[in-house]
């Protein structure tokens, strides 16, 4: 009889991420220079060229422990922000953070709240803890309702997870509606603003980290695989009162951002020219795909990300395999339970002209195939 696990996983299905460039390659025989890959909402501008030389740099240090308390990073955003290092939590990407949360608060028959679609790790995390996952209905529109994700709350609820800019959708709160989930969460509430994507909203914003540090219930996350275009190294954080950090460092595994990923993320905030550069090609490649979705009829969701979520009428996957046929790597909505919805991720200039001319001819094709 072989070692039984706990129950709980037996409601789990492995995370279904992006497909990897290398699982392409070996699928359908490109050159991994060939492949434009638009599905992970990674930053195809790629990181810092400042990064390489620091990590140079760094080499003779690669064999040593790396600094536990993340001092250099710290201070930078400390600094940043205008909070206290006492502030901050690190973590091996948004990933452990949000598991971090899960395992710090979350035990047997808690509920914890999300809406739906968001990203799916919220659901995992709670599950593999043994708690409740209660899911909260987008409107029609997909944005999401505060006030019904409040009327879900009971005396069971220990935490509520908010992606704010929403995956898959683009959606970003409105700066009232934000309030209003900071200012009625109840104080035996943790709410999670999960904010991995708010580098590419491009007008004014509340100062969510002002907002969340009024109350001792509220955890900003954030992260540096986006924007920075270090998905790779690894590298996230949180911003709360103490008491929280406190909590989430009891089950934090120790040594958890390598040296590398360290150094990586203190030269990518330095760096503020280069990320000026990405945010500004990510509102220009943005614009390019409006004008293709609506050149073609299709609905699509103003993004506050780095990628649009597009209503096309037609079979997403069928989309999605026609799209790997020209070597473009797209996301299915159907991952999400929208059949006939697609993610596209914004490349390089190159990359969306790429895309708008390949999406183009495959509706074309598609058209006359049905003719």
């Amino acid at each position: 009889m072989s070692v039984r696990a706990k129950e709980a996983l037996d409601q789990l299905q492995p995370y279904k991420a992006a497909a990897t460039i290398e699982s392409v390659v070996r699928g359908y025989g490109y050159a991994r220079e060939d492949i434009i890959k638009l599905e992970g909402n990674e930053n195809r501008m790629g990181a810092s060229p400042k990064i390489a030389g620091a990590l140079a740099r760094m080499s003779q240090e690669y064999s040593y422990y790396p600094d536990l308390n993340v001092t250099l990073l710290r201070e930078k955003l400390a600094a940043m922000h205008g909070i206290s290092g006492e502030n901050l939590i690190f973590g091996n990407g948004s990933f452990e953070l949000i598991s971090l949360i899960a395992n710090a608060y979350i035990g047997r028959g808690d509920e914890a709240i999300s809406v739906t679609p968001s990203f799916n790790w919220y659901y995992n995390v709670t599950i593999m803890n043994e708690g409740i996952f209660c899911e909260v209905s987008t409107r029609d529109d997909l944005t999401i309702d505060v006030e019904s994700v409040i009327d879900h709350v009971t005396d069971k609820t220990k935490v509520i997870f908010i992606c704010n800019p929403n995956n898959p959708t683009g959606h970003l709160l409105p700066e009232d509606d934000l309030r209003y989930l900071v200012e009625n969460t109840p104080d035996s509430v943790l709410l999670v603003i999960d904010e991995a994507y708010l580098d590419f909203h491009s007008s004014d914003y509340v100062d969510t980290v002002r907002l969340a540090l009024s109350k001792s219930n509220v955890i900003l996350l954030r992260t540096f695989s986006k924007s920075y275009g270090l998905a790779s190294f690894r590298v996230g954080y949180g911003i709360a009162f103490g008491e929280i950090i406190s909590n989430m460092s009891k089950v934090k595994c120790p040594p958890n951002i390598s040296m590398p990923a360290q150094v990586a993320a203190v030269t990518a905030l330095e760096d503020r020219e280069y990320l000026q550069k990405v945010l500004d090609n990510n509102r220009i490649g943005l614009q390019l795909y409006y004008e293709a979705f609506e050149a073609l009829g299709f609905d699509y969701i103003k993004s506050s990300t780095n990628f649009v979520f597009a209503h096309t009428g037609l079979d997403a996957n069928l989309l999605k395999e026609e799209f790997l046929k020209r070597a473009i790597m797209i996301r299915s909505g159907s991952d999400y339970g929208y059949n006939e919805w697609i993610r596209i991720s914004v490349g390089t200039y190159e990359d969306n002209l790429r895309v708008v001319s390949a999406l183009h001819e495959i509706v074309q094709d598609i058209k006359t195939r049905e003719i």
